[in-house]
């Protein structure tokens, strides 16, 4: 049995650090960082003396991007009190971890250590190979005496294995602000999932009551400012990591992650973003390389390429997964009703990932091919709202108030590249292509047609399920009304305009759970009573499935 670990120092190069903050400023980020982080609700649950002492593990412990022979290990370790994160203070520290085939850990599979340093905010990862495939394993890490919390991770099924059955819990837009993070717990309590999607918006870097929250701060922000340093990054990645919720999903179950714009800024194209500006909050080259670096530093996720998030993960014979980074690459978003859309020069994956893309989806032998995109591929026009719902739900998708009938930071914006992929998949009789996609703060489940025009004339070629925010402001909390209020007059309006869509909760929050077999793949909607109650219940909503070989969606009254 061997183990094998990465640098615990991000590949992702960043000309922002901690030393370029003016002494205020640095004064102000580690404040913040303590009062999140050294007083959150991990360490007010620890003993005095470990709360008070080091090192200590008070961000849990996480995996991702399983394999079949292995998995990708995560920590942070504080190994001295003023060691906060983002602050570049601690010293270089030993950290160690175990792997075993039960929880006990009388059956030691794997070992291994490395250095956690400020260089990396004292973050660890630990790419353990060697491991049988679709196998549960725990582990843990230790430092100066001191052992983290014990979590269980699960490897994929073998490339040719003959899988009867894959089960993923599926989140997106997860923002502190707006309340707790109840879906996660739920998520976790279950204990049945193979892994976990996280589709992006896993963090937000607005300052605190800046972004939609039904005008409520449930729990503010660290730092309170909005986020544009490396430091800033490494504070608000370490204060999300502090949730119970979050830590209990991480130490359940390995998690794949994509990220999309609010990991950066908002609305995010490769060279710059609607919620940066240049000069007065550094250069975007700066930013972008600090939130990048952050992530990768703070996430159990594996670049494809430096500063991607593209990459491929297989799961026997029954399916494939393509995850998407559509924010690296794209051209900037149109100024609607210019005509640019259109534009073949124009782009949202780029070039070489959407030709690594085409080919890897005619080349799969598995059952069924799915897509992690962070933004919605199924064409969306606004159709006849009335002004009193068409201003807020304008206002989520970031278009003028006076409406129009696309999205432009969806693949509405750029259609060519949507063009090309469909005709694509039609031209080689690619079947089975599924979407898995989160952001708009709303639940879908959507063919995804060639032509919307003369759909369902003309054929769908994939499927299409989105899920809905775990707490990020959709439209009931934008309007403030009781929840369901705008879904009863929204949704059969949204359908008429959008014949592909086949169901769509536009007021609740909640995940979803997508079971798949060589028969179907079925996405499980649940939503949450309150999201600002730490309490919350979730209970099933509804259930879409696609059959295979058909490239519709059907509704299906028996959840998994």
């Amino acid at each position: 049995m061997t183990s094998r670990h990465r640098s615990s120092e991000s590949t992702v190069s960043a000309t922002a650090d901690t030393d370029s903050l003016s002494p205020r400023r640095r004064t102000v980020v580690k404040a913040a960082a303590a009062t999140a982080v050294l007083t959150g609700p991990l360490a007010a649950s620890l003993p005095a003396r470990a709360a008070a002492q080091a090192p200590a593990f008070l961000h849990g412990v996480a995996s991702g991007d399983p394999l079949p022979d292995g998995v990708l290990l995560w920590t942070r370790v504080t190994p001295t009190p003023e060691a906060i994160p983002g602050s570049g203070l601690g010293p270089d520290t030993e950290v160690s971890w175990t792997v075993a085939r039960d929880r006990a850990f009388t059956d030691v599979v794997a070992k291994g250590s490395t250095l956690a340093t400020a260089a990396s905010d004292h973050t660890v990862k630990a790419d353990i190979r060697g491991l049988r495939p679709a196998t549960d394993y725990w582990f843990r890490f230790s430092a100066g005496g001191t052992d983290s919390p014990v979590a269980r991770t699960r490897t994929a099924p073998a490339a040719d294995a003959a899988v009867t059955g894959l089960r993923f819990g599926v989140v997106s837009c997860s923002n502190w602000e707006a309340g707790r993070f109840s879906a996660y717990r739920h998520l976790a309590a279950r204990g049945d999932l193979d892994a976990w999607l996280h589709l992006g918006d896993y963090v937000y870097e607005y300052g605190t009551g800046e972004y939609g929250a039904r005008d409520r701060v449930v729990r503010p922000h660290a730092p309170a400012h909005e986020i544009v340093t490396l430091a800033d990054y490494r504070v608000r990645h370490a204060q999300y990591k502090t949730d119970p919720d979050l830590q209990a999903l991480h130490a359940k179950a390995p998690v794949i992650a994509i990220w999309d714009d609010h990991e950066i800024a908002n609305d995010t194209w490769s060279g710059g973003a609607e919620n940066h500006t240049e000069g007065a909050e550094g250069t975007w080259a700066a930013r972008q390389a600090a939130a990048k670096r952050a992530y990768f530093e703070w996430m159990p996720v594996r670049p494809a390429l430096a500063g991607t998030t593209y990459r491929r993960l297989r799961f026997g014979r029954l399916a494939d997964l393509s995850l998407l980074d559509l924010r690296s690459f794209r051209s900037p978003q149109v100024s609607l009703g210019d005509g640019e859309v259109d534009d073949p020069d124009r782009t949202l994956t780029g070039r070489a990932q959407l030709d690594w893309l085409k080919a890897g989806l005619t080349a799969s032998d598995t059952t069924w091919r799915l897509v992690g995109t962070s933004v919605m591929i199924s064409p969306f026009a606004l159709g006849s709202l009335p002004a009193h719902l068409l201003k807020p739900l304008a206002e989520l998708l970031g278009l003028p108030r006076e409406g129009l009938a696309l999205n432009t930071d969806q693949w509405d914006g750029y259609t060519d590249d949507r063009r090309e992929l469909l005709a694509h998949l039609r031209a080689n009789a690619v079947r089975n292509t599924v979407f898995l996609t989160g952001d708009i703060h709303m639940a879908w489940a959507n063919d995804v047609p060639v032509n919307a025009a003369t759909y369902p004339l003309s054929p769908s070629a994939a499927t299409e399920f989105v899920v809905t925010s775990v707490t990020s402001d959709n439209l009931d909390d934008i309007v403030k009304v009781p929840e369901g209020t705008v879904s009863a007059i929204a949704s059969p309006l949204i359908k008429a305009a959008n014949r592909h869509v086949r169901w769509v909760d536009t007021d609740r929050h909640g995940y979803g759970v997508l079971d798949i077999t060589a028969e179907r793949a079925q996405m499980d909607y649940y939503v949450l009573s309150d999201r600002t109650d730490p309490d919350a219940t979730a209970e099933w909503a509804r259930s879409y499935r696609t059959r295979s070989g058909t490239q519709k969606v059907e509704r299906t009254h028996d959840p998994v």
